[in-house]
């Protein structure tokens, strides 16, 4: 099958460009013949701070691909310089992401252009339909761009019933994120992680991991640590770029007596060094006050690592509570606490990482390539606005 793949890969960073480029690569490797579409420029520093500089990772074998880097969201003659590619390779799917409203121009023109010129069938992969933190606009633009599509993959349950709301006869399909294979090195043993980063071998050591933004949670997370140390004595590593301003996260350490119990970590982790912060941990706290499912869940289980988090959007899809981690409400830094501590005292950690270690025995890309298989094929992915255009022609043909 020859299909088309529209989005971000090396040199630019992030979990859409790691989940990009390996989706290309695995769909290569089932034997198909993947054109792959990325981006000579992505976002604009002033709308998302500290995620426009390249990856500094050297992991060339896993993230550096042949592709076709034309697109410039703001230049709509890459746009048109990237359907070309498209129209003249004449694939049988084109598979477009959606996750932020930012592209919706470029969506917009390249799903128009693919609609009049062409009889491609468009699939859109949608991490989320509305962006944590988003509005009225995301909502509007979203159903104004997805209702192009032929078919649509989501990564939760709160997409699927948010996307069947917006497009009630779109033809939909949900599956887990896959794992991010994206590991140059074996992970370290725990003790020499915690040597390599100043912690002692018998700290019990809690990691947050991933950009920092106030829907992730960290407060409620500091809280919590204030709790759980006046019972056991526990680390916090915070490691991830904040996109906000760090001052306040530091002043609430101060105040709660945590200053050598919370390591701030800020900055862009190379996948090359990814092991030696998960290796460190016991556990990885993910206390989302929302999310529809989490890139940084799936690097904890890469890195066999235990879970703690909130029970929003799609974390429970990927978190089993009780097997492979911990579930609680969102914004309850008490019922955050509680959770931690029963992990630590009834020692949970051998039996989870016993779970997760036969979990990623069976978890692949293979289902995710086996659904765009099936939904390239399938007769019932027909968008909403195709059907009413073959139905007007029937029409007019009987008329």
């Amino acid at each position: 099958m020859k299909i088309s793949i529209v989005g971000p890969t090396w040199p630019f960073r992030g979990g859409i460009a790691h989940y990009t480029t390996l989706l290309v690569k695995h769909l290569r490797e089932a034997g198909h013949s993947v054109r792959f579409i990325s981006y000579l420029k992505q976002y604009p520093q002033w709308l998302y701070p500290g995620n426009t500089a390249m990856d500094p990772s050297d992991d060339s074998s896993v993230l550096r691909i042949e592709s076709d880097r034309v697109l410039t969201p703001l230049n709509p003659l890459t746009w048109w310089k990237a359907f070309r590619i498209m129209q003249q390779e004449k694939p049988d799917l084109v598979i477009l992401q959606w996750w932020t409203p930012f592209f919706s121009p470029m969506l917009f023109m390249l799903t128009r252009l693919l609609r009049y010129y062409t009889k491609t069938k468009i699939l859109f992969l949608c991490h989320h339909l509305i962006a944590p933190d988003g509005g009225v606009l995301d909502w509007f633009l979203a159903q104004r761009i997805l209702r192009r599509g032929d078919a649509f993959v989501v990564m939760s349950e709160e997409d699927f019933a948010l996307l069947r709301r917006a497009l009630p006869r779109a033809y939909i399909k949900g599956t887990l994120h896959p794992p991010y294979d994206v590991f140059s090195r074996e992970p370290l043993q725990k003790n020499d992680a915690r040597a390599a980063l100043s912690l002692n071998p018998d700290d019990r050591v809690v990691l947050f991991f991933g950009f920092v933004r106030r829907y992730k949670g960290l407060k409620s997370l500091i809280d919590a640590l204030a709790i759980v140390n006046k019972e056991l004595p526990t680390q916090l590593l915070v490691v991830g770029e904040f996109w906000e301003d760090e001052r306040p996260y530091r002043a609430q350490i101060e105040a709660l007596g945590l200053t050598d119990k919370v390591h701030l970590i800020n900055g862009y982790v190379p996948n090359d060094q990814l092991s030696k912060y998960f290796s460190a941990a016991d556990v990885v706290a993910m206390p989302y006050l929302e999310a529809t499912q989490s890139g940084v869940a799936q690097l904890a289980i890469g890195f066999e690592r235990p879970m703690i988090a909130t029970r929003v959007g799609g974390m429970a899809d990927v978190i089993e509570d009780g097997h492979n981690g911990l579930l609680v409400e969102a914004n309850d830094p008490h019922a955050l606490a509680d959770a931690i501590l029963h992990f630590y005292r009834d020692n949970l950690a051998p039996g989870y990482i016993e779970h997760i270690r036969r979990g990623k025995e069976s978890s692949s890309w293979k289902p995710m390539v086996s659904l765009i298989e099936e939904l390239a094929v399938s007769p019932q992915a027909i968008s909403p606005a195709e059907q009413a255009r073959l139905a007007r022609a029937a029409a007019a043909r009987n008329a």
